[in-house]
């Protein structure tokens, strides 16, 4: 790797972030898109949401703005934006109920706390309201996390690739979540610093970085394979036993969290009844996303969740591909591995764009390939991750698919 200018990577960051400007352009497209359809007709809202699982029940009875604010809002806070924006403003419950399901409040308590706890936060230092508070806070992280992975990506394959990988988690169609009241910017964020973290050998801060992310949301339990793994490596290489401080931090936010809902609510494991009754999860074992994306091969378009499934495991596969002409080291593989069990495991929310995202890791042998491989596609690429962050955003508002 060549040692770059403290001039040139400002350029590259320049560029990276008018990427990520103009990728979250894409997403307030696909928004708009909703809101005129969603003004244009009361009914077309009736039809579309009525009988859907909504998160909030309450959504298709709502009154239609006279512009189009309230409606793109309505979409970057949905599904499990309202949940989240319940618990800024309820807290999580003091007991659930027997036979919880997704209509009772109760359910709040599947939802890990440190993002709405942000949100709080930061709600109650800045004017406006908590919707505004949760989506600026990610529209921040957001670029923070398009930086970090510009910092990995530049101390393994130098700047040109670090420009690219970038870009690419700008605009990767999953990266519509950014904009959304979700976790995965928080934990893109944790996850990217723990990995530096790793690769710096700063234990204690990995760790700690690690049970932050673990505290986020479930799949931040991937980086305990990532904290494992660079300790192994630490102790086996250099006899560097303070390296297992990072392995011995990083549950500790989920674990926490546990035992603390348990507490606050009287019920041992009440975190997993919940999931279990409420969302309907079990597992799986990949079979979900093997089932939904036959049908998606069988029966084209007919849904658009399975066709969000395809295009997932589609992506997934040429990632992998990829990830094995242009490599990562090992705490990556091993988080991006970990990630992807979890995305394939469970019974109902299978393969998805955002959860595809929060492997990030894997665009960076991508931005090697289109660097070094194939630079005449790299417009294609980024005209097709556009489309791509449209398409998402639209089909999450217009149809009630789960992207």
């Amino acid at each position: 790797m060549g040692h770059e200018t403290p001039t040139t990577w400002r350029s590259a960051l320049r560029a990276a972030g008018l990427a990520y400007l103009f990728s979250r352009l894409c997403v307030m497209i696909g928004a708009a898109l909703i809101a005129a359809e969603l003004r244009a007709d009361e009914n077309v809202r009736i039809e579309k949401f009525g009988s859907s699982p909504w998160a909030d029940p309450d959504y298709a009875r709502k009154v239609i703005p006279k512009n189009a604010l309230r409606p793109m809002l309505d979409v970057l806070t949905s599904w499990d934006g309202v949940w989240y924006l319940r618990i800024v403003r309820l807290g999580y419950p003091t007991f659930v109920r027997p036979n919880v399901d997704y209509d009772v409040w109760d359910a709040r308590a599947a939802f890990f706390p440190l993002y709405p706890a942000s949100v709080k936060v930061l709600d109650a230092v800045l004017p406006g309201g908590d919707i505004e508070a949760a989506l600026l806070l990610n529209f921040v992280l957001g670029g923070i996390a398009v930086w970090l992975v510009g910092l990995l990506a530049r101390r393994l394959y130098g700047e040109s690739v670090a420009l690219k990988a970038m870009v690419l988690m700008a605009m990767f169609p999953g990266a519509f979540v950014l904009s959304f009241a979700y976790t995965e910017a928080l934990l893109i964020v944790l996850a990217a610093g723990c990995l530096w973290a790793l690769g710096e050998r700063r234990w204690w801060l990995a760790g700690s970085l690690a049970a932050l992310a673990t505290a986020t949301r479930p799949n931040g339990v991937a980086l305990i394979a990532a904290c494992a793994v660079a300790a192994g490596l630490a102790v086996k290489e250099r006899r560097e036993w303070r390296s297992v401080v990072a392995l011995v931090l990083s549950p500790l936010g989920s674990v926490g969290f546990m035992l603390w809902i348990d507490h606050k609510v009287a019920e041992r494991g009440v975190w997993f009844r919940v999931q279990t009754e409420a969302w309907g999860e079990g597992t799986s074992f990949g079979w979900t996303a093997v089932r939904r994306t036959a049908k998606a091969i069988a029966h084209p378009l007919s849904s658009p969740t399975n066709t969000i499934t395809l295009a997932s495991v589609a992506a997934l596969v040429l990632l992998v591909w990829f990830l094995r002409r242009h490599h990562l080291p090992a705490p990556m593989v091993a988080y991006s591995a970990a990630v992807v069990v979890l995305m394939l495991l469970p019974a109902t929310v299978t393969a998805r764009p955002r959860f595809l995202y929060t492997a990030f890791p894997l665009l960076i042998p991508a931005a090697v390939w289109l660097d070094r491989d194939r630079r005449g596609w790299w417009t294609w690429a980024m005209a097709s991750c556009a489309a791509g962050l449209v398409a998402l955003t639209t089909l999450y508002g217009a149809y009630g698919a789960i992207p």
